[in-house]
């Protein structure tokens, strides 16, 4: 029930971000959750959208694109949400390379994104403990 996160390895000067935004935006690509990190030449932008493969279409040429299967988990939008799904995957060995987090719109609801390095693992343990994953499908219908 992996979700697809798209990295766009973007040149790290002024205008760069706004650039591939404005590129999104004209193709009217809704962007559900992004982050960015960068180094002294690039940034890493880490994108959750509603189109895919318009994404990879808007961007340029000249801009590197990776799809990457995460976790997307929906919890409760209060104290200690995100440390209980931690824990769990802590407690089954799960390494997390990255995270980051997000409100919806749904009263309540927030949502962690985590690359890991055993994502069916994941996947399975969070199951087991009563926390549902999400997949491409549900992140438009949670969102809204």
């Amino acid at each position: 029930m992996a979700i697809t996160q798209l990295s766009a390895y973007l040149e790290n000067r002024p205008g760069t971000l706004y650039e591939a935004l404005t590129s999104l935006t004209d193709a009217g690509v809704n962007i559900r959750a992004l982050s960015v990190a960068e180094t002294k030449d690039f940034g890493i932008l880490r994108l959750i959208v509603s189109d895919v493969a318009k994404t990879k279409e808007a961007l340029s040429d000249d801009i590197i694109v990776k799809e990457t299967p995460v976790i997307a988990v929906k919890m409760n939008d209060q104290t200690g949400a995100l440390k209980e799904v931690l824990k769990i995957l802590g407690d089954a060995a799960v390494n997390i390379e990255y995270v980051y987090a997000f409100t919806g719109s749904a009263k309540g609801g927030a949502y962690v994104v985590l690359r890991v390095d055993d994502l069916e693992g994941a996947e399975d343990i969070l199951a087991r403990h009563g926390i549902k994953t999400l997949n491409d499908e549900d992140m438009g219908g949670f969102l809204s």
